[in-house]
């Protein structure tokens, strides 16, 4: 067994957790999607096309999967419900495994600047905290940045985070710049030689133009202090919304040139399908998805134990 196999094990038992709400809502149907050795119940696929709507995946993705299954149950004589999990898993773990996108890197002696970005009541405050104590737990020196001067308790609950976690904050006073706390984050990232700055900006409404041009502000500002930044741009995601996050996604894919995704809130909802349709549509990577509070619940995403954690029986 590999030296890291128990961390893999942690890693799919936590997240298995997390999804219990998903892959139970999927897991009922597969066991009924087939009735007959001869070819598939399009009742009961019908019925495992519904579970997949319900879990989210989108209405596109889940006619895909149901046709993978049809397929591979009428290639042969099937009556096993695990042939169904395999095809699903299969499927699943390759639409779900998008490369990142080439990292720009900062130039020697940098830091390098990662902006969270979404909507009010994801878990971008709590996010990038838990980033920011993940990357001094590997030996790194990392910074906040309260850049959501709009409501003060957001200052103040980075401030709470990052006192728990042992991770320094700057910020300025509630109703300030925010590109001006951003512009004296990078300032002090470059002071202290720091690795990495995690920047929590305003809970942004998709719908509303000007926060959207505050974001691009934002990056402006960072990219003059910093060369090359933002270097990551996170979209944060509750899985709770479901197919609402996909509006959100396509709108900050426009206007804050979205790197990647995490997805939080995994351990409350019935509804961790999103991640296949917003994979589909933007062809955006998920790098995190939060599976509960504290900061070890915060998980490097894997498309592989995803898939397992949703249908292993």
């Amino acid at each position: 067994m590999a030296p890291d196999a128990p961390a893999k094990k942690s890693f799919v038992a936590r997240l298995k957790r997390g999804l219990f709400m998903t892959h139970t809502e999927l897991i009922a149907r597969v066991g009924d999607a087939i009735r007959s050795k001869v070819a598939p119940d399009p009742r009961a696929l019908d019925a495992l096309e519904e579970a997949l709507l319900t879990a989210d995946v989108g209405p596109a993705t889940a006619a895909e999967l149901v046709a993978a299954v049809r397929e591979e149950l009428g290639r042969r004589e099937v009556s096993e419900a695990d042939s169904v999990r395999r095809v699903l898993k299969g499927e699943i773990e390759r639409r779900l495994s998008l490369p990142a996108p080439p990292a720009a890197a900062p130039p020697p002696g940098m830091p390098r600047v990662v902006l969270m970005v979404g909507v009010n009541g994801t878990g971008k405050t709590t996010t990038a905290a838990k980033l920011a104590a993940r990357a001094i737990g590997s030996g790194q020196v990392a910074l906040l940045a309260a850049a959501d001067t709009f409501r003060a308790a957001a200052i103040e609950q980075l401030e709470v985070w990052a006192g728990r976690l042992g991770v320094p904050v700057v910020k300025h006073r509630p109703g300030a710049d925010p590109a001006a706390v951003v512009h004296d984050a990078c300032s002090a990232a470059k002071a202290r030689r720091a690795d990495v700055l995690y920047v929590d900006t305003a809970g942004r409404l998709h719908t509303k133009h000007n926060l959207m041009e505050e974001l691009a502000k934002i990056r402006r500002v960072a990219a003059r202090e910093v060369p090359g930044a933002p270097h990551e741009v996170l979209l944060v995601l509750d899985a709770v919304t479901g197919m609402n996050g996909l509006a959100q996604a396509r709108e900050f894919l426009k206007s804050a040139g979205v790197t990647g995704l995490v997805l939080t809130k995994m351990d409350g909802t019935a509804k961790g399908g999103v991640i296949l349709a917003i994979v589909r549509e933007l062809k955006l990577p998920v790098r995190y998805v939060g599976v509960g509070e504290t900061a070890e619940d915060l998980l490097d995403f894997d498309p592989k134990a995803f898939a397992d954690a949703l249908l292993d029986d």
